[in-house]
């Protein structure tokens, strides 16, 4: 195997989740060329559990940003963008933004570079997940070609045709960099030959199950997700625990969104491709040919 790959892994008050996370890197049998864990302004150990596998391992870096009261998703790219200051001038051809609590299989890394070397179109790689009981393909309508947030892989030329991460307070910073990436013609995949392990509950740091499907609506709806697409994910979702109001809840932050006219992040262009593409597999959903949909 000929590729190399960075890793940039923003970190805020992960001491629960980190070391774990590390021992799955460390025992990769293709090990990163830089692994950069920037922690924004952690207070609770985060900090020294890291320094504990520093020593010897030239390649895993830390960086301690000031701590911030504010807690987004645009303070995440611009940690992220802290640790790409350290590897852009590297030569590599693969870049990861890694989440701080999540675990995967020894050969999680080299399986993905062998997607990258197999597929010279591929831009953008992940895989599925798995967090308790929940399969992210298996329970829900995933779509294969969205590469999920707490593992995403980019080609080094895809990462610098989209122009790197955008930051968006709101959310779908790594929903934006996938579906770019498809609009300038790059593939994206989640491969269902490896997961990961996430270990946090996704959406829920800061709140409860049912204030997170109501920002996930809402969230559905600033990134231009057509109408008739929304409506039969709150359906799904309501044959899902919690049952009938998490549903509700989604469709809820939703028409939220929309009554309030809450200003979109996103280029018309790409709302429009987004909807296009929803569309098309509502077509397919409807006509049996498609089992599940996502995102």
């Amino acid at each position: 195997m000929s590729f190399e790959y960075v890793l940039i892994t923003p970190a805020r008050n992960e001491a629960d989740f980190i070391e774990n996370t590390i021992l799955s890197v460390i025992e990769q049998t293709v090990l990163p060329k830089r692994w950069v864990i920037v922690s924004d302004g952690s207070t609770d150990g985060t900090d020294e559990i890291v320094k504990k596998y520093m020593d010897g391992r030239e390649w895993l870096e830390l960086i301690h940003l000031p701590e911030r009261q504010e807690r987004n998703f645009a303070a995440k790219v611009q940690v992220f963008n802290a640790g790409f200051e350290r590897v852009k001038s590297l030569s590599y051809d693969v870049i990861g933004c890694l989440d701080a609590d999540i675990t995967f299989a020894k050969d999680y890394f080299a399986y993905l570079l062998d997607q990258f070397e197999a597929m010279p179109d591929l831009g953008v790689a992940g895989t599925h997940y798995i967090e308790g009981d929940f399969h992210s393909y298996d329970d829900s309508y995933m779509n294969i070609n969205h590469v999920n947030g707490g593992c995403q892989l980019f080609r080094k030329a895809c990462f610098e045709d989209i122009g790197g991460y955008v930051p968006i307070k709101g959310g779908g910073v790594d929903w934006v960099a996938v579906t770019t990436a498809r609009l300038k013609g790059w593939t994206t995949r989640s491969f269902a030959d490896r997961v990961f392990y996430h270990h946090r509950k996704i959406g829920t740091a800061g709140g409860n199950e049912l204030i997170s499907r109501f920002k996930y609506g809402k969230k559905d709806y600033f990134l231009g997700g057509h109408p008739l697409w929304e409506l039969c994910r709150g359906g799904f979702q309501m044959t899902k625990k919690p049952y009938l109001v998490g549903g509700l809840a989604l469709l809820l932050g939703y028409f939220w969104g929309w009554a309030t006219r809450f200003e979109r992040p996103v280029s018309v262009e790409l709302m429009q491709f987004y909807r296009k593409e929803q569309l098309e597999r509502l077509r397919l959903l409807f006509s049996s040919r498609l089992p599940r949909l996502e995102r």
